[in-house]
């Protein structure tokens, strides 16, 4: 089920006539005449509340905070079920007209496991119409007077990297549709388009695969990118994409080293190398030497897969 949009609150705490702020965290619930109400820990009384404004709120690794304030006031948060009487009902054909079908859609996927309760997000559909965004700029140039190919996207050889990312991508994507995993595959889209962004030349080999990936997700979009890259047939009867699993291991891997705890370089080595070519790999690299000069190793640690730690005094 999906609820009205989170609303956000703080506690309020007199000191004369002054009122203080009282963070959610500083707050307990306590059960008077069978209803449960808010009282400060640490005097025990108890607490009114005062809604905040979702612009007033900052999130901090997901959880709200009171923003603009010196001190940490951490908010308390709650949803209900959407209602006409509470006035928290969200009409779709509001959110297709100003966003459109497809980040309604796909935004509705992203919220989280189906089988989960979750409040709607505005800032949420938001956040999903600018991915999309990213995606038709991925493709299109946004640039033009019309509706055009960017020059990026080019009839070239994919490097090693981008096939492997869209192997494991598509992978990915797979097995979270098979798990109605929706979210998962949409957060594995998001990470294949930025890597493709930041590219200069963007291989259709692997542009066309990911378009039908998004195409469960976001159908009109994807048809006019297919469209786009010149197909002139809808892509509903295209095959699924498949995976090579021998395209999903990488030939070699980057490492950091650490110095004294501190990393102070990255050496990039076989993906089945043993400790000791790693360690020698390590110590080769020319700005590991750098910061070893006129020291002595004591000791060198090597993590495999993970990193490179040298101890020198």
């Amino acid at each position: 089920m999906i609820l009205g949009e989170a609303e956000y609150f703080t506690y309020i705490a007199y000191q004369g006539l002054q009122a203080i702020q009282v963070s959610f965290e500083d707050v307990k619930t306590v059960v008077e005449n069978g209803k449960g109400v808010f009282v400060d820990k640490k005097t025990g009384l108890q607490l009114p509340e005062s809604k905040v404004d979702v612009a007033d709120v900052e999130l901090r690794n997901g959880r709200p905070y009171l923003k603009n304030v010196s001190a940490d006031i951490l908010l308390g948060t709650r949803a209900f079920k959407m209602s006409k009487s509470r006035g928290n009902v969200v009409n779709p054909d509001d959110v297709v007209s100003e966003y459109g079908a497809d980040a309604l859609r796909m935004y509705e996927m992203f919220m989280g496991p189906l089988e989960q309760v979750k409040p709607w997000s505005m800032s949420g559909v938001e956040g999903v119409y600018r991915f999309l965004g990213r995606v038709w700029r991925l493709f299109a140039d946004d640039r033009a007077d019309d509706v055009q190919l960017n020059a990026a996207v080019q009839d070239i050889d994919p490097t090693d990297d981008q096939v492997r990312l869209l192997h494991k991508t598509i992978k990915a994507v797979t097995d979270d549709i098979e798990k109605l995993s929706f979210n998962t595959a949409i957060s594995r889209m998001m990470e294949f388009t930025n890597e493709l962004t930041s590219c200069e030349a963007r291989p259709r080999a692997v542009l066309e695969p990911f378009v039908l990936l998004l195409s469960p997700f976001a159908p009109h979009v994807a048809e006019e990118l297919w469209e786009l890259l010149g197909h002139g047939e809808t892509l509903a009867y295209q095959p699924w994409p498949e995976y090579d699993a021998a395209k999903l291991v990488a030939d070699e891997i980057e490492l950091p080293v650490q110095i004294n705890g501190k990393v102070r370089a990255r050496i990039k080595i076989p993906a089945d190398a043993d400790k000791a070519t790693t360690e020698q790999l390590a110590l080769a690299d020319s700005a590991v030497q750098q910061q070893v000069a006129g020291k002595s190793i004591a000791k060198v640690i090597v993590v495999p897969g993970r990193m490179v730690n040298i101890v020198a005094k």
